[in-house]
């Protein structure tokens, strides 16, 4: 059961750092912080009704919550590149340590970490599940494609003035032009 309360814990920490941006710092969630907000939530539910079930097989379960975790991290992944390659703008994350989406990208590499290890045991153990895994990951990238693919996600709006200090910001913006 360790490897599934492992990711659930790692879960609970993507849910309360992207509470505590929005609730107790004010922040406002942009479409791709909310898709990843949404992932993370998800995770929680798949992995908590997962563990509670009676009928619990832990490596089946890491193959079960594995598409929300690559969606959740194809997600955090492409608002990285946007804030690294400066087409986005993103308030900082919790403590003031990087980025929000930096920050959900690392959370949401360690609950994938977790996941596959947990699903490639279970691929060991029973050849019958690898179409499972494939599909899977498969499910996890085009959820996150569908996400940010062109005409699907509202872009961030374009900032009216320069950004002087980084803790001003309190929600993604397109960079001044």
């Amino acid at each position: 059961m360790g490897l599934p309360v492992v990711a659930l814990a790692f879960s609970l920490l993507a849910c309360a750092g992207s509470l505590y941006l929005s609730l107790g710092l004010g922040l406002v969630a942009c479409p791709l912080c909310f898709y990843q907000r949404t992932f993370a939530f998800g995770l929680v539910g798949v992995l908590l009704v997962g563990l509670l079930s009676p009928e619990r097989n832990p490596n089946r379960l890491c193959v079960l919550a594995l598409p929300l975790a690559v969606g959740g991290f194809g997600i955090a992944a492409f608002h990285t590149y946007l804030v690294l390659s400066h087409k986005l703008e993103c308030p900082l994350g919790v403590a003031e340590f990087r980025t929000a989406p930096e920050q959900s990208l690392f959370v949401y590499t360690l609950i994938v970490i977790t996941l596959v290890i947990g699903a490639l045991r279970e691929v060991r153990t029973n050849s019958k599940t690898i179409p499972a895994f494939l599909l899977a990951v498969v499910l996890g990238f085009v959820s996150a494609y569908c996400g940010f693919m062109p005409g699907v996600n509202p872009s961030p709006k374009q900032a009216d003035k320069p950004l002087s200090d980084p803790r001003d910001l309190k929600t993604c913006q397109k960079p001044f032009a």
